[in-house]
């Protein structure tokens, strides 16, 4: 649809063509632009026309537009209101959405603007005094309901105007009161906080007092005292009866074409499909409490505004809830809700991206310095330190063994891992566990993984992120903590083993002396990855590099579409996988025929790679958690603000999610991978999320730079402790810094009776990124445990010590010197004291409490034990050795693949850095 200049309002000239809020007022059937110093301000005598324009990732404006209908509005008015955001959408192209708001009703989009609220007030607006022209100070009660939007309304100043349920805000001159109703809620409470805060800096000059008011509780308080003579005197409040919760009764969905005429003409119900909608028709969606008028390209600016017209009739003579919600799309704009009621619509609209209307603003955007573009191109960032620690555990069943830092970096497609990784944040050091389940595993193995996982991070008393990702989804960050990696076929686990016998399916774990084919990939020598792929010709790509090993022979296969840095990469990873391997280079399109006879023979493959278009920016969730199943709810222009710690909440960031766990959430760690499988399932967006999507587990308090990201962080207000209530009244009161850290972890999801040999030791200073590096050890919490299966919920033996691995004394000090160190004899726990066991120093009995410096020759004098005997959670400990000595019965050639260096290498190391080997390896 085409519009002449001539038909668009004089006011909307230039309009959209910058980002924000623009906000026109009707005044004498006028549109008068309302000044940036009074958005927010709307009176109950005018309707106003708000426009919104943000810039998408995509490099395109999205402009939302909302006309809102005071209560005291005339009808002319409200009638131009809507026939204004017609033409201002036709001027934008057509392509905004719009939104009828009427007052004390509107949307919790429309409200996220202003926050934390708006406060109607009573009398007209004048451009000329920018103001009310009746507008003198007085004293006003005020009603707040909402918990994330605040909807604030004034009602009498009346006793009778409160009660028990709602949150009460009283502004007079000299101070404000918070009347909080018994039946409230906390995160209300904490919500009209805001408004108050919003009232004393915009009415009071930020120097108003204030004071909070709690139903039922008012002995010995002067506040309460003053607060009730205000109303002539305390007096009980009539008893009300809680709001009941009922379930709506579902209408059915019924759809209207509009006439010419204006009438209504019933199309279907129920089933609808996309085809019924004609593109020269506007059409009303009728869903009981919202409505949706649908208008067609080919109409025209005439056509809809009778189309509004009708629908705002039909609802006035059927006597609707002045709350029923109305929004107006043209096609091509539709809202994923409007989608939604349609059978088989596309799960994604694409959009062109210059077309009428939309290219013009587009070019504005450009005129004004603005990067807008076709195509955004791929900015991915690290934004933690990629050259932390890394250690890497394989689960097969009740088993968790430590793979060895030179094998860490190749997984199996058929099993599943635990990763740790550590790398210093601002003042301390960050864990981040990945279950690693390969895309091939079995259903029982990716359980256990997580199973053990989350009782990982409970023994890191729960500081730690936790994710689950799925082989072949992982996200860049997981690639770059690794660097390279290497992911096989096949697997090791004895459920994938027993799967591929029973079944009768070929075997296809890696070994060298077999044909394999790998995809080399990645963005450079820090994020590359060779993956194994069928042994077809099918699966080559121009765009990539390939390794083909067949036999005696290794072929490396250079696409042609491939650049310099992937034919890089392909010497590094031919390097990683086998430094022995003397390869022959072929370039497509000359291969020899021992290379197309290995593959099976020669068949059609892609020319190009998948190019991954832009990234959306996220969306928050609110979620409420009913008899096992989740509801959310969307937070429109969300802040860090939003976080409140009663909740829990899902950031979708299309790629990946985070779900996002509050202090006092009723939700504990084992539910919150449960929570994001059930978010991805709904596919709340319609999006078409996979339900392999990497989900994240953020506790409260513990957010990692990569999750901040996504907000305007203040460090001070994430380590704020107490409710939502609590912390917005030290914020109000200047006392923010009194706030310390929650010590309240809500992690604890399990409750493990395991035997101590130390106490818990209280948390080192972070050290500086040189000192924590790769690490050449395989130093783990964890290493080679057996823990029951999950059903039991409890552990076969004596968790493991849970040390953190840059806790205790720094590096500058001896251990000796570190009080949370105790005797290594300590053995149990009875009764609340400590009992020693007597231990054996048959070689090193001089030597204890000395730093060690041993021969080969001594060490080769000691009996060797296996690992598994030796470390202090043995089910079968070696009896009679020196308990502080353990890591030195071990072979040489176990010491060796255990610390990552010889014993002697080992100790020539200063003996606060032995100790933390040990420990990491339950040694010590």
């Amino acid at each position: 649809m085409s519009i002449n200049d001539k038909a668009i309002d004089a006011a909307f000239v230039g309009a959209g063509a910058k980002l924000g809020l623009e906000i026109w007022c009707i005044e004498d059937l006028q549109l008068a632009p309302v000044p940036k110093s009074s958005h927010g301000k709307f009176y109950s005598g005018n309707t106003y026309i708000i426009l919104n324009t943000v810039l998408l990732k995509n490099g395109l404006p999205q402009h939302d537009i909302h006309y809102w209908l005071g209560k005291d509005a005339k009808e002319a008015d409200m009638a131009m209101a809507s026939d204004k955001a017609l033409e201002l959408d036709a001027s934008l192209g057509s392509y905004a959405v719009q939104y009828r708001e009427a007052q004390g009703q509107e949307t919790e989009k429309f409200l996220s603007y202003f926050k934390p609220c708006i406060i109607p007030l009573n009398g007209v607006f004048s451009s000329e005094l920018g103001r009310s022209n009746s507008e003198t100070y007085r004293v006003i009660l005020l009603t707040c309901k909402g918990d994330h939007v605040a909807y604030v309304k004034e009602v009498p100043f009346s006793r009778s105007s409160l009660n028990h349920n709602d949150v009460f805000i009283l502004d007079t001159a000299s101070k404000i009161f918070l009347f909080s109703g018994c039946n409230s809620s906390i995160q209300e409470r904490a919500k009209a906080l805001e408004v108050v805060q919003y009232i004393k800096d915009n009415k009071h000059g930020g120097s108003c007092e204030v004071a909070t008011i709690e139903d039922g509780k008012f002995v010995g308080d002067s506040d309460v005292g003053e607060f009730w003579s205000l109303f002539g005197g305390y007096a009980p409040i009539t008893q009300g009866t809680l709001p009941t919760i009922q379930k709506p009764e579902i209408q059915p969905v019924k759809l209207f074409w509009i006439s010419f005429q204006g009438k209504l003409c019933q199309v279907g119900t129920d089933s609808l499909k996309k085809e019924m909608l004609n593109s020269d028709k506007c059409y009303m969606l009728d869903c009981d409490t919202e409505i949706f008028v649908w208008m067609g390209r080919s109409t025209s600016v005439t056509e809809r505004k009778t189309s509004v017209s009708t629908i705002e009739g039909t609802l006035y003579s059927q006597g609707r809830s002045t709350g029923t919600h109305i929004t107006f799309l043209t096609e091509g704009s539709e809202t994923v809700t409007f989608r939604s009621y349609f059978e088989g619509w596309p799960q994604k609209v694409e959009q062109n991206l210059y077309e009428e209307g939309r290219g013009k603003v587009a070019a504005i955007f450009k005129k004004q310095g603005y990067d807008v573009k076709e195509l955004p191109e791929e900015d991915w960032q690290p934004f933690i330190n990629c050259r932390g620690i890394l250690k890497v555990w394989r689960v097969n069943g009740n088993e968790v063994s430590i793979v060895p830092v030179v094998e860490q970096h190749k997984l199996f497609s058929g099993d599943c891992y635990i990763v740790q990784y550590t790398y210093p944040g601002n003042e301390k050091d960050e864990h981040l566990f990945y279950a690693w389940l390969g895309c091939n595993s079995m259903m029982e193995d990716r359980d256990d993984a997580i199973y053990h996982m989350n009782a990982m991070v409970d023994s890191t008393k729960g500081n730690s992120v936790l994710a689950q990702v799925i082989g072949g989804k992982e996200p860049i960050q997981f690639y770059a903590i690794f660097q390279a990696l290497i992911v096989l076929k096949g697997g090791i686990s004895a459920r994938y083993k027993r799967f591929i016998q029973e079944k009768a399916i070929t075997d296809e774990t890696y070994d060298e002396k077999k044909t394999a084919l790998f995809r080399v990939q990645g963005s450079g020598p820090n994020n590359m990855q060779a993956v194994q792929v069928d042994i077809v010709s099918s699966s080559l790509n121009s765009s990539y590099c390939y390794i083909l090993q067949s036999g005696a022979s290794v072929f490396t296969w250079v696409g042609t579409l491939s650049s310099i840095s992937d034919q890089s990469l392909l010497d590094r990873m031919l390097n990683l996988i086998n430094p022995t391997w003397q390869p022959i280079s072929v370039r497509e399109g000359s291969e020899p025929d021992a290379f197309w006879d290995a593959l099976g023979g020669k068949l059609e493959y892609p020319g190009e790679k998948d190019i991954k278009g832009y990234v959306e920016d996220p969306y928050l969730f609110v979620c409420t958690i009913t008899e096992g199943d989740i509801q959310v709810k969307e937070i429109f222009n969300f802040s860090q603000d939003d976080l409140t710690t009663e909740d829990v909440l899902i950031l979708d960031c299309h790629n990946e999610i985070y779900v996002w766990i509050g202090q006092h959430a009723n939700v504990r760690s084992k539910q919150a991978l449960s929570l994001g499988m059930k978010f991805l399932e709904k596919d709340i967006l319609v999006e078409g999320l996979s339900l392999e999507t990497p989900i994240y587990v953020v506790a409260e308090g513990h957010e990692p730079s990569f999750f901040t990201r996504f907000f305007e962080w203040d460090s001070l207000k994430a380590c704020m402790h107490g409710n939502s209530f609590e912390r917005k009244l030290a914020i109000l009161k200047g006392q923010m810094q009194k706030m310390g850290v929650s010590k309240r972890s809500p992690w604890k999801a399990y409750d493990f009776h395991s035997t101590r040999t130390t106490p818990d030791r209280s948390r080192s200073k972070s050290i500086g990124s040189d000192e924590l590096r790769r690490s050449v050890s395989p130093a783990a919490h964890i290493s080679s445990s057996k823990f029951n299966a999950p059903n039991s919920r409890r552990f076969s033996s004596p968790i493991p010590i849970a040390r953190k691995l840059f806790s205790g004394t720094s590096p500058d000090h001896s251990s000796a010197n570190n009080k949370a160190f105790i005797d290594p004899c300590t053995k149990e726990i009875k009764d609340g004291s400590v009992v020693s066991q007597t231990c054996k120093e048959p070689s090193f009995s001089s030597r204890k409490g000395h730093d060690m410096k041993l021969d080969e020759a001594e060490l080769d004098d000691l009996n060797t034990y296996p690992y598994e005997r030796l470390k202090v959670t043995s089910d079968d400990p070696v009896q009679g050795i020196d308990v502080t000595r353990r890591e030195a019965y071990l072979s040489h050639e176990e010491f060796q693949v255990m610390f990552g260096m010889t014993k002697r290498a080992f100790y020539e190391l200063p003996k606060w850095r032995q100790n933390k080997h040990k420990i990491s390896l339950n040694l010590f």
